[in-house]
C-alpha cells in the first residue's frame, strides 16, 4: 500500500487530493493547522511556520505533496518587505522544511515522488501579482534542483493552476459577476476545480518516469490567447 503525506489537507485541493487517495485504498498521512474531516492513516496538527519539529514519522513515504500557499495581489508601489517575506516563509521555506524533515522517509520508497505547486502568474506575467510570483518562481527554481539533485531515487514535479475554485479564491470569485469574469478570461472559459489540480497530482505520484517537470494546469491561460 502507497503512503502519502499531504502537508495542508483540510481544505481545498490538498483535502480533494486526500479524499481520492483514500478512497482508491492508500494510505494518507496529514499535517495541518486544522482538524481536517476525512479517514487519515494518521493525522498530526501542527503549523508548518512554527519553530517547532516536525512531526517524526516512521518508515518509507511514496509521495510528499505540500500543499499550503497564499495569493496575495496588491499593487507594488504598495507592498511592504513584510509582505514579501510572508509569501517567501509560506510558500518555499515552508516546503523546504518538510522536504528536508521527511527525505530520509521518501529514500525508502522504490517510487518516491515530491509535488509542489506554483502558479499560472510566474509564466504568465499579470498585474499585482508580484509577491507570490517571486516566491512561486522560487518553487519552480527549487523544482528543477531537488529534481536533478535526487535523481534517480526522489522524483520532484511541479504543478502551476490558475484560479481555481477553493476558499483561498473565493474573494475573487464570491459574486456572479466575479466569477463569470474570471471564467471568461481563461480559453476554456471556466475557473479551475480542486478536482482538476488533485487528478494531475495523483497521475505525478503514480507514474515513474516524469522528474523536474512543472506542469501548467490552467485552462489554457498561460498558452492561448482566444
Amino acid at each position: 500500500m502507497k503512503t502519502t503525506l499531504i502537508i495542508g489537507a483540510s481544505s481545498g485541493i490538498g483535502k480533494t487530493l486526500a479524499n481520492n487517495l483514500i478512497q482508491k485504498g492508500e494510505s494518507v498521512i496529514s499535517i495541518s493547522r486544522q482538524l481536517p474531516d476525512a479517514t487519515f492513516s494518521q493525522y498530526h496538527q501542527h503549523d508548518i511556520l512554527s519553530e517547532g519539529e516536525l512531526p517524526k514519522l516512521e518508515g518509507a513515504i511514496d509521495g510528499l505533496v505540500y500543499c499550503p500557499g497564499s495569493i496575495t495581489l496588491k499593487p507594488f508601489r504598495t507592498l511592504k518587505p513584510q509582505d514579501f517575506e510572508a509569501d517567501f516563509e509560506l510558500n518555499v521555506l515552508g516546503a523546504i522544511k518538510c522536504i528536508q524533515s521527511y527525505h530520509q522517509n521518501l529514500q525508502l520508497s522504490k517510487n518516491a515522488s515530491i509535488i509542489l505547486f506554483s502558479t499560472v502568474a510566474v509564466q504568465t506575467g499579470m498585474p499585482f501579482h508580484s509577491s507570490v510570483a517571486i516566491s512561486k518562481g522560487a518553487i519552480e527554481g527549487l523544482t528543477k534542483a531537488l529534481a536533478a539533485e535526487f535523481s534517480p531515487k526522489i522524483r520532484v514535479n511541479c504543478i502551476a493552476p490558475s484560479l481555481t475554485n477553493t476558499l483561498m479564491a473565493e474573494k475573487f470569485i464570491n459574486t456572479p459577476e466575479k466569477l463569470e469574469a474570471s471564467n471568461n478570461r481563461h480559453p476554456l472559459k471556466r475557473i479551475g476545480q480542486a478536482d482538476d489540480i488533485a487528478h494531475t497530482a495523483e497521475f505525478l505520484l503514480s507514474t515513474s518516469w516524469v522528474t523536474g517537470q512543472v506542469f501548467h494546469v490552467d485552462g489554457g491561460m498561460s498558452t492561448l490567447k482566444v
